[in-house]
Formats: structure tokens, C-alpha cells, sequence
């Protein structure tokens, strides 16, 4: 015991330096080999409470630095040089009380380690704070890239739940406005897949969850009671009871786009202001995305409504008369254009009923806007569709007196079934005349014409009539077939004689499978696909029943 207390005297007097150390500003330690305190200065000892002379280092300090101190000296010799200096030592980081410390050691030749205690409370701080908010911002940046890569509004709402139920809480809801009491929902839980439902619910019974749907700002969570909270709202699978709840509205573009429901346990920390004002942070790029889906899907609607009406319609058998329609636009992606169709049945069977078709100067949407005008006045008059002219003098006046700049071509059937035979009236105003197909295979032009409506302030027209037989029929086309540019070259129109060689291989066929031979032979014609809109209306004398088939047994025979 004697030589222990003159071992560690002696150890004393080497080492005290406490007059050079009194005025550092941080705390110093020296411990040799054993990890006994040899000398410390007084910022140390304020430091390290209980901490003297003589006493165990485990003792005095806090377990990562006793660790540390062991772990130095077990590697000193290790990494020492030819002349016993120990290398340079990384720093060791810990807490001392509820300061953060770096411990930097200094090995010496005989064993010692001084340690240098430096303060990092506030440098720690900051890196965490950095690095916190680096981890937000790349959050952030991947929520508006995956919210913003659907406009579908349930993938959307999915996405937004199930991002937050990730980053921000243990679950989130995201809640959309809608009429009622019908609550469209979607709920996630812990980064998992989120769940679309709907709920007939009061969302009065949540706190400020009514107000955040009409877009007021968000309540703070520490006035919410978890217990107040109802079913409803609380996702299946939730580790409950609710210890803490977040609502954040989601703002649109102009109106609000939802709501945004965060939950926690009990278990875990509540809702703090700095994490409130990051949800909404991250609600603001929901509420954009949400608001974008929600406005692209009531514009599809829109859009898709008015193209019902200026898509070509249908068409079928009309009182005893077989009609059938092609329509190519000019563009793939567009489709509608300036071409149209329409056929009109006539009030009872025996009347006549009007076919028309035509071509609006121009391509797109602006030339289908007219064309829309066009076949809703041409419907408004088809009480007069036993006087062609003055139908397309009332049709000249009302383009003329719009905002339009754009004329028409357009070519007026009226269509009777008398008995076996079809009976037509045709007028062309500035169209490609009518084609009529034979059944010996003899193409016929029909001898109409006229002026076109919309450019002139006085239209001309002239009505032609003819009969089909039974299988015969008469096509109605637009330039947008003949003036198909392509062949060999490239560079040669389909043109007129060519189009009536192929109407010539028609006799007997069926006004759809002639409309369809067209189509084909037009588009393997075009050289690089480019080409105006193409429209054609077969009207076609149905093959008739011999009357002695009447016993619905025997086929008939049919009479031409």
C-alpha cells in the first residue's frame, strides 16, 4: 500500500499542471494505463462530479468514455512508431449529463492519455438540425414527384395517406369534400398500403375537421382530444389508443381539396409545432397534386360530354334504308374534326329521311367547334328537308352572321323506301359529287352541284334524283379521300378515277364493307400517313325477300 501511495505521488508531481490549465477554457483530464485520474483541471472537475485524484476513471466518468480511454490505450502500442509516440487518435463523442461532449485523446510515451473535453451541444444541434431538414427536403421533393405522376384523384389520395402514415405519424386519413354526409376516404398505417373507402359521418364530430374541409387553417393538435376522436377516423390496424391527433387542411387551386388526418399512439411523442408546420408543408404539395387530379378528371368529363355530341354517330338501319359511316381524323390524337355525318330520320316510317354529310375548312378542334354549329342547325331544320336550297340558304345566313371565318362543303340525301327501291334526292353545295355503285358493277356520278355556305352571301344548289335497286349503293365522300397524297412516290393523289375503279369491285357488297374498302385503300395509299380528315356514308338499298318465303322455314330468295 505504501508504494502505491508514493507511486501515485510521484505520478502527481509529474503531471500536475493544473496552474497551466486553470485558465482553458475546456476540461482537461489525464489518465494513465490502469484508467486512474493522474490530474485534471478545475473546468474538469466542475464537469465531473466526484471526480479526484487517484480515483477510477469508470468511476468518475461516464461509461462511453471510460470505453473510450480503454480502447485508446489497448491501441496505442499497436500504432505506435519507432520512437514510442502514439499516433493521432479520433475524437469520441458522448453526453455528459444532458450535455454532448468530443473527447479527443493524446497518448503520451508513458502511457498516459490526456483527454480534452470540448462542448458540442450546439455543433451537434446544428448537424442534427441539418441533417433533419435535409431528410424533409428529400421527402418533400420525392412526395411531389410521386404525387404529381398520377391525376387519377383515388391514387392520389392513396399516395398522400400512405406517404404520410410513412414520414409524418403512425397513420394518416386523407378526407375529400363532397356532398353530404358521403365522406371519400383514404387510410394508411405505417407506411403501408392505403385503403380508398367512404363514410356516411358528421366530420363536425372532429375537431376542426369540418373547418379544414371548407379550407380554414388548421387547429393545432394539443386542442384535440384523442378521445374524442371516433371510429371511424381510426384506421384498422392502428396500434391504438390515439395518444396524439394532427388535422391539416389541403389546400387546392382556389377551393379546398381536402383534409389530412395524422395519428399517434400513446406511446410516442405528440404532435410538436415544428412537425405541424412540416405536415403542412407537405400537405400544401398533396393539396396541388390532389386539386390538379381533381380538376383533370372534371375536365375529362366535360370534355367527354361535348365530344358525344361532335363525334360521328353510329349508324344503322333507318326506316328500311341501311346507312353506314367511316371517319379517319386528320390527326391521331385528335377525334374530332372538320369532317361530318349525321342522318336524320324521317317522323314515321314512310318519310323521308335526310343524310348528311360535309367538310369545314380547316383541321382539329376549332374546325369540329363549327362543325358542331353546322349539324345542330342542319337538325334544327330538318322540317324543311323537302326543299334542299332553302335549307342551305338558312344554313349560308346563320355562318355568315357568326364569328366563324370558315366555309363548308357539304352534299344533302333525303332517303324514302318506296317498296323494294330507294328513292334520293341529292344536292351538293361545293362537294365532290355522289357515287353511285350499280349491280352490274357500273359506278354512276350523280350530276349535282352547287356553291359552298359560309363564304358567299347567295348560295346556288342543284337537287338531282335517283333510285337504288335492291343491293345498290350511293357514297357520299369527302376530299379527304381522293386528295390522300402518297403511292409509289410519295406524292400523287388518290384522285377521283382511281376511287371509282375500287367502287367498281363493290356491286352487291354491303354499304359497311364498302365503306371499309375505301378506308383500306386510302390509308395503304398514303405514303407517310399524313393526311386530311375522311368521311363517307354508304346508303344502301337492302336486298329484299321473295313473298312465297313466308312460312319461316324456307330461305328465301332474294330479288334484285
Amino acid at each position: 500500500m505504501a508504494r502505491l501511495k508514493e507511486h501515485i505521488a510521484s505520478r502527481t508531481q509529474k503531471h500536475t499542471t493544473t496552474d497551466l490549465w486553470g485558465s482553458a477554457p475546456y476540461a482537461v483530464i489525464v489518465v494513465d494505463g490502469a484508467g486512474t485520474l493522474v490530474d485534471l483541471n478545475p473546468a474538469a472537475a466542475s464537469l465531473l462530479e466526484g471526480a479526484v485524484r487517484g480515483s477510477a476513471l469508470s468511476e468518475a466518468a461516464p461509461p462511453w468514455l471510460a470505453n473510450a480511454h480503454r480502447e485508446t490505450t489497448e491501441s496505442t502500442g499497436r500504432s505506435a512508431g519507432d520512437d514510442g509516440a502514439a499516433s493521432p487518435r479520433p475524437a469520441f463523442r458522448g453526453r455528459i449529463g444532458a450535455r454532448s461532449f468530443a473527447a479527443h485523446p493524446a497518448p503520451d510515451r508513458g502511457g498516459d492519455v490526456t483527454w480534452w473535453l470540448i462542448d458540442d451541444t450546439e455543433q451537434r444541434l446544428v448537424e442534427e438540425e441539418l441533417a433533419t431538414e435535409r431528410e424533409r427536403t428529400a421527402f418533400l421533393a420525392e412526395a411531389s414527384n410521386v404525387l404529381l405522376a398520377s391525376l387519377n384523384t383515388d391514387r392520389c389520395m392513396q399516395v398522400t395517406a400512405q406517404l404520410a402514415s410513412r414520414h409524418l405519424a403512425e397513420a394518416a386519413v386523407v378526407i375529400v369534400p363532397a356532398a353530404g354526409r358521403q365522406l371519400p376516404m383514404a387510410c394508411a398505417v405505417g407506411g403501408g398500403t392505403a385503403v380508398r373507402t367512404t363514410v356516411t359521418a358528421d366530420a363536425a364530430r372532429v375537431p376542426g375537421l369540418s373547418e379544414a374541409l371548407q379550407g380554414f387553417p388548421p387547429v393545432p393538435s394539443r386542442w384535440i382530444d384523442p378521445a374524442s376522436l371516433p371510429d371511424w377516423l381510426i384506421p384498422e390496424g392502428f396500434a391504438g389508443p390515439v395518444g396524439s391527433a394532427a388535422v391539416t387542411p389541403l389546400p387546392g387551386h382556389g377551393v379546398p381539396a381536402g383534409v389530412l388526418v395524422l395519428l399517434r399512439s400513446t406511446g410516442s411523442t405528440e404532435f410538436n409545432e415544428n412537425e405541424e408546420v412540416f405536415a403542412r408543408l407537405f400537405a400544401a404539395r398533396a393539396g396541388a397534386a390532389l386539386s390538379a387530379a381533381r380538376l383533370y378528371a372534371e375536365q375529362s368529363d366535360i370534355t367527354r360530354t361535348l365530344m358525344r355530341d361532335l363525334l360521328p354517330p353510329r349508324l344503322d338501319r333507318v326506316n328500311g334504308v341501311d346507312f353506314a359511316g367511316g371517319y379517319q381524323p386528320a390527326a391521331a390524337r385528335d377525334r374530332v374534326g372538320g369532317d361530318f355525318y349525321d342522318v336524320h330520320p324521317g317522323s314515321t316510317p314512310g318519310d323521308a329521311s335526310l343524310a348528311v354529310l360535309g367538310d369545314v375548312c380547316g383541321k382539329g378542334l376549332d374546325a369540329a367547334v363549327l362543325t358542331g354549329k353546322i349539324r345542330n342547325t342542319l337538325q334544327a331544320l330538318t322540317p324543311m328537308a323537302g326543299d334542299h336550297e332553302r335549307m342551305l340558304r338558312l344554313l349560308n345566313g346563320a355562318l355568315l352572321n357568326s364569328h366563324h371565318t370558315r366555309f363548308a362543303t357539304l352534299v344533302l340525301a333525303s332517303v324514302q323506301r318506296e317498296e323494294s327501291r330507294v328513292r334520293l334526292r341529292l344536292t351538293s353545295a361545293g362537294h365532290p359529287a355522289p357515287l353511285v355503285i350499280r349491280n352490274d358493277g357500273r359506278v354512276e356520278e350523280i350530276d349535282t352541284r352547287g356553291t359552298l355556305v359560309g363564304a358567299l352571301p347567295h348560295v346556288e344548289a342543284r337537287t338531282v334524283e335517283t333510285d337504288l335497286r335492291p343491293g345498290e349503293t350511293c357514297l357520299l365522300y369527302t376530299d379527304g379521300v381522293t386528295e390522300a397524297r402518297g403511292g409509289p412516290l410519295g406524292d400523287e393523289l388518290f384522285g377521283e378515277r382511281r376511287l371509282m375503279r375500287a367502287l367498281a369491285e363493290c356491286g352487291s357488297m354491303p354499304g359497311a364493307a364498302v365503306v371499309e374498302r375505301v378506308q383500306m385503300l386510302a390509308s395503304q395509299w398514303l405514303h407517310d400517313g399524313r393526311h386530311d380528315d375522311m368521311a363517307l356514308v354508304a346508303i344502301t338499298a337492302p336486298l329484299t325477300t321473295h313473298l312465297s318465303a313466308v312460312d319461316g322455314h324456307t330461305r328465301g330468295r332474294y330479288t334484285r
